[in-house]
């Protein structure tokens, strides 16, 4: 059997055939090339297969593995699953990743012995206006905790949950058993942040590595729209449930606080959502739900703010209607 992988990149795909080809180029000028490429072809029905299948020669490091259109949480988990290498790191096929993205990235993790090694990168607004940086504001740059990294993320309110702006160590990935959970979207908040309230050593590097893409999307109203926000509804109901759970286990009262305040700052946001349905009928059905479900009651114990209460109490005046 070959020696074992030092860095594996797991790349979930799905119909991105006007951005994969810069993102594999951005692979392939890499300073120090990832030992092992593991693209995961979520069931794409335009021509990434192909796209996949030219680069080949160029990246011979990498493999991919088909199957049936599952989403981007099952995508990455049969990513990782394959993928054999010491360290883990992220990347999605419509970004772009800087040319010494390995290279920073695993010097940092290796040098300090770090459970995750955590640096910044780019917002991409597609030549609409000039890129900016991820974190204007340095974050913590000692080594420390994921929980001090994390609590002073959260205190300056400026934390974002991007599984790929961070390296990962396989062996700590594993012990936590850290895996991302189908069918949910945003499904960054919780693995984000189990991951850093478990970790040990953590370190940022302010190198931009990653250069994420915003695209300006026009939404056209209708039934395939409101599948889509209701599916983000969900995700969104979920990932605050995600995060009571993580609070619950604490023993940090002072985290455990601005964990709360992520919760229900996130978790309001699903009633903008809601406002977005087309019809009157369908936002009225879609908020007396939640109140069944008991979300408005989930927000209200962990809101940490009188604005933040004004806000839920609204909503559940709403859900009468």
């Amino acid at each position: 059997m070959s020696a074992r992988p030092l860095v594996s990149l797991v790349l979930p795909v799905y119909n991105v055939a006007a951005y994969l080809p810069a993102c594999l180029d951005s692979f392939v000028a890499q300073t120090r090339p990832y030992d092992e490429i593991i693209a995961v072809d979520d069931g794409s029905t335009d021509s990434c297969p192909s796209i996949l299948s030219r680069y080949s020669s160029l990246l011979p490091q990498m493999r991919t593995v088909r199957q049936k259109n599952q989403g981007l949480s099952a995508a990455r988990n049969a990513g990782m699953t394959e993928a054999r290498g010491e360290w883990l790191v992220f990347v999605d096929s419509d970004d772009r990743v800087d040319p010494r993205h390995c290279e920073v990235a695993l010097a940092l993790a290796q040098r300090d012995d770090l459970d995750m090694a955590l640096f910044n990168g780019w917002f991409d607004f597609e030549g609409r206006e000039p890129e900016q940086l991820i974190y204007p504001a340095e974050p913590l740059g000692d080594v420390c905790t994921g929980r001090a990294w994390l609590s002073e993320r959260l205190q300056r309110r400026q934390f974002f949950h991007m599984v790929w702006l961070h390296l990962y160590r396989r062996e700590f990935v594993d012990r936590h058993a850290l895996r991302f959970v189908p069918p949910f979207i945003h499904e960054d908040v919780q693995w984000t942040t189990r991951a850093l309230v478990a970790a040990k050593r953590v370190r940022y590097d302010s190198t931009p590595l990653v250069h994420y893409r915003k695209p300006q999307r026009e939404i056209q109203p209708g039934p395939a729209q409101d599948k889509r926000w209701q599916h983000l509804i969900d995700s969104s109901v979920f990932n605050a449930r995600e995060l009571e759970t993580i609070v619950g286990g604490l023993d940090d009262p002072e985290l455990a606080r601005l964990i709360q305040w992520q919760l229900v700052d996130g978790g309001l946001s699903i009633f903008h959502k809601v406002q977005k349905l087309s019809t009157l009928k369908s936002r009225q059905l879609a908020n007396r739900q939640l109140r069944r479900q008991g979300v408005h009651a989930l927000l209200w114990r962990h809101a940490t703010e009188w604005a933040q209460r004004r806000r839920i109490a609204r909503n559940w005046l709403k859900s009468l209607a």
